[in-house]
């Protein structure tokens, strides 16, 4: 890995978004499985064990999940993941960005490229399962300044208090923000 440019070190500082380079990702580097080990890490201290839904490694690795991520100068900045609920349906997993881009721009870009990459599938609905507690705040209201709204549960959620469950209608004409 390259040593990470002093733009990137300095958090605060928005982030190009033309600069990020993102990827589809195989979910071999040590960079990725770092993050996510991490992500799931941290979902347990906010969430109990039955409500954390992040998935691992493995999981991730499924043929209907598409999973990417972002890179800056060799720098590993965040990831998403798109999951084919059925054929005109999506669900965002596996949205986090590293501590050192946080609040930088990182998490929008990587939210537009899965909402362009939806449309471009032909999906008319996108759904995703969030937390409730004041550390999921951020996540929240990324999604809602995307035109996510709140929404009952899908798929195969069942009623949870420590989740937040959101749609977004991708059919050409609806309102976006």
């Amino acid at each position: 890995m390259t040593e990470p440019s002093t733009h990137v070190r300095r958090t605060g500082e928005p982030i190009d978004p033309a600069a990020v380079r993102i990827v589809r990702d195989d979910l071999r580097g040590p960079e990725i499985r770092a993050l996510l080990e991490e992500h799931l890490r941290h979902m347990h201290t906010l969430s109990p064990p039955e409500s954390v839904h992040a998935l691992d490694l493995e999981a991730l690795r499924r043929p209907e999940i598409s999973f990417w991520t972002a890179w800056l100068d060799g720098m590993l900045l965040g990831c998403g993941a798109l999951k084919q609920l059925g054929p005109q349906e999506g669900e965002i997993k596996s949205m986090r960005t590293a501590q050192v881009a946080r609040g930088r721009g990182v998490g929008r870009r990587l939210l537009d490229h899965v909402l362009a990459e939806a449309r471009r599938r032909g999906y008319v609905r996108l759904w995703l399962e969030t937390g409730v507690g004041p550390g999921f705040a951020p996540a929240r209201t990324l999604y809602a300044s995307a035109g996510f709204t709140e929404c009952g549960p899908f798929a195969d959620y069942r009623e949870d208090p420590y989740s937040v469950f959101m749609v977004r209608d991708l059919t050409p004409g609806a309102a976006t923000p």
